[in-house]
């Protein structure tokens, strides 16, 4: 099974902590995901959205499956819908969000799927986590990969 899968997991919404942990459970227990590792949990300020949120907690995680890229998105945004995320306002807060950063080494731009996430090389709230468990070296290959501005947004 691969592995080099890497998600962003953020909560600022209820218990925060418990919303992380509980996500990365449910993954390692639907049997075809296996979590390799997650970073510590780091506290930051809310990013664009609506003034006043709360802080947020991150955390990156290294998953290794054999679904797709799109099967992988598809339970993510299932265990969100478990947790009571909904989607109100863009950048809004939330009691868990799990986005898909990077799948090995695949470029994916497709309609509601682009992977590279086309705007993780520009926060330090994903870098941080990311770089605690991604090695250097193949964190400096894709970044030369991938060039952040040339993907459409999701």
């Amino acid at each position: 099974m691969p592995d080099g899968i890497f998600i962003a997991l953020g909560s600022n919404l209820g218990a925060r902590a418990a919303h992380i942990r509980a996500a990365l459970t449910e993954l390692a227990e639907l049997g075809d995901i296996e979590v390799l590792r997650c970073s510590s949990l780091h506290e930051t300020e809310a990013v664009g959205g609506p003034s006043g949120q709360p802080r947020y907690l991150n955390a990156v995680a290294e998953l290794r499956t054999e679904l797709s890229p799109r099967e992988l998105l598809s339970r993510l945004l299932a265990i969100e819908a478990r947790h009571g995320r909904q989607r109100q306002l863009p950048n809004g807060p939330r009691t868990l969000d799990l986005d898909l950063l990077l799948y090995t080494d695949q470029c994916i731009a497709e309609p509601d799927l682009t992977v590279p996430h086309p705007r993780m090389w520009e926060r330090e709230f994903v870098m941080r986590p990311l770089r605690e468990i991604c090695p250097p070296d193949r964190l400096a290959v894709l970044r030369r990969l991938v060039k952040p501005d040339r993907q459409k947004p999701t």
